[in-house]
């Protein structure tokens, strides 16, 4: 996506291996540490709670960009995921991107994901099948069951060529390249992982280690700026 907020999709092969609920790779959090140019600028945290086929999972994003000692750019994201096994149960998600304001609700019913958003179409414009709704309108749109939200951490979501978007609740396109196996740093260490390039809807590079983690981001925000995640452990 072309704002700060990430929207991203994982595709791993070789060395990453799909997540299975008996053997669940993450502990109770997992953050990292978010730079632009260079400049820390805030945080990406997950907090999992749960074992076996019953899981929640809560994201927390924050981050300020100053210039000349003032915040010319907040972005605040929060989402809560429950899942049964690989099977998303619900999602709900809120966003603040610098006072533009987007909620998304997603449910497992049955064949199908019925998703409720808001705010997506009064930014990109309305779709042929929302014309009547006024701009503040929710946009319910009915997906396969199938498309997994696109939070950075599930590995399940290598086999899907189409993500729901947790910011905007609109679905995501994507292709992904594996460019191999590379070193790369944390806040305490050196570990290998297998580094991904995603194009489509979704544009950025995703690292995971052997275990299956997410370790790294990187990619461009929609200044043009560089951003990078770096994994505080």
């Amino acid at each position: 996506m072309r704002r700060l907020v990430l929207a991203s999709v994982l595709i791993v092969t070789g060395a990453a291996t799909s997540i299975a609920s008996d053997d669940f790779p993450y502990g109770n959090t997992h953050s990292f540490a978010v730079y632009r140019n260079g400049q820390q600028i805030g945080s990406h945290t997950l907090a999992f709670q749960g074992t076996g086929q019953q899981r929640a999972v809560a994201t927390s994003i924050d981050f300020a960009v100053k210039a000349l000692g003032l915040t010319v750019y907040r972005y605040s994201h929060r989402g809560n995921e429950v899942w049964n096994g690989s099977i998303l149960q619900s999602i709900d998600t809120k966003t603040d991107d610098n006072g533009k304001q987007f909620t998304m609700r997603a449910r497992h019913d049955g064949n199908r994901l019925a998703v409720e958003r808001k705010g997506a179409d009064a930014a990109f414009g309305t779709s042929v099948n929302d014309q009547g709704l006024q701009r503040n309108d929710p946009v319910v749109e009915v997906l396969p069951s199938t498309v997994l939200p696109s939070t950075h951490w599930n590995l399940d979501q290598v086999k899907q060529s189409m993500l729901l978007n947790t910011q905007y609740g609109t679905p995501s396109k994507v292709q992904i390249t594996n460019l191999g196996r590379q070193t790369i740093k944390t806040s305490s260490r050196s570990i290998e992982a297998t580094h991904y390039r995603y194009a489509g809807d979704i544009t950025m590079d995703q690292w995971f280690d052997d275990r299956g983690r997410w370790v790294k981001a990187a990619f461009k925000a929609f200044d043009g700026s560089e951003i990078e995640y770096i994994l505080q452990e």
